[in-house]
């Protein structure tokens, strides 16, 4: 029986092994120099607060439509090798603590990729713009529902097509008003989220 046990162990290896180098090879996609991507991420805000003054625990669900276009082929030949986009995205946050509200914002965007794992592709990106948000003036936070909204990221982008990419990754999300009405203490929140891309 531990011999019978330790074969069928080595054949399910031996077959998972040759279908990863048989879908590497099929899905190894192909990012140029202009190179669109259509994304669309969901997650769930989580509060920081970060001082004493710091009350509210806002949290709730956020919705994240983007575009991107490839600026650069592959940059650089170590394990930083990557490519730049930018592009915009559309954000929408139902907050849920600690009242029913909303939250809607455009925000120009930037991304690294880094390409030396082929399908499996880290990435970093930043963005901000505009945020509106009925939270503003509920809280003691913001006074405000005109405001500005920051994030920074990492995911990983994994390809199942050569067009096709699954996303997961995490970001740091901050909104205030940017000093133009007081007080501004702002809100800080952590978004773990997942989606899916699609280049053309």
């Amino acid at each position: 029986m531990p011999f019978l046990a330790r074969t069928l162990a080595a054949l399910a290896l031996g077959s998972l092994m040759n279908t990863t180098v048989v879908q590497a090879a099929e899905v190894s996609p192909t990012i140029t120099i202009g190179t669109q991507e259509v994304g669309l991420t969901a997650g769930y805000m989580l509060p920081h607060r970060l001082t004493t003054d710091h009350t509210t625990k806002q949290q709730g669900p956020a919705l994240m439509p983007s575009w991107m276009i490839t600026l650069t082929d592959p940059i650089s030949d170590s394990w930083i090798r990557g490519q730049v986009s930018i592009g915009a995205e559309m954000v929408y946050i139902q907050f849920r603590e600690p009242v029913l509200t909303h939250g809607v914002g455009f925000t120009p965007k930037i991304k690294y990729t880094f390409v030396a794992l082929d399908y499996v592709r880290p990435y970093a990106e930043f963005a901000g713009g505009p945020f509106w948000t009925d939270l503003g003036g509920r809280i003691p936070e913001e006074s405000t529902q005109f405001n500005f909204v920051l994030t920074a990221g990492v995911g990983v982008s994994w390809f199942l097509t050569p067009q096709t990419a699954l996303n997961v990754g995490y970001r740091f999300h901050h909104i205030s008003n940017a000093g133009t009405h007081y007080p501004n203490l702002g809100l800080n929140a952590s978004l773990p989220f997942g989606g899916f891309s699609f280049y053309f």
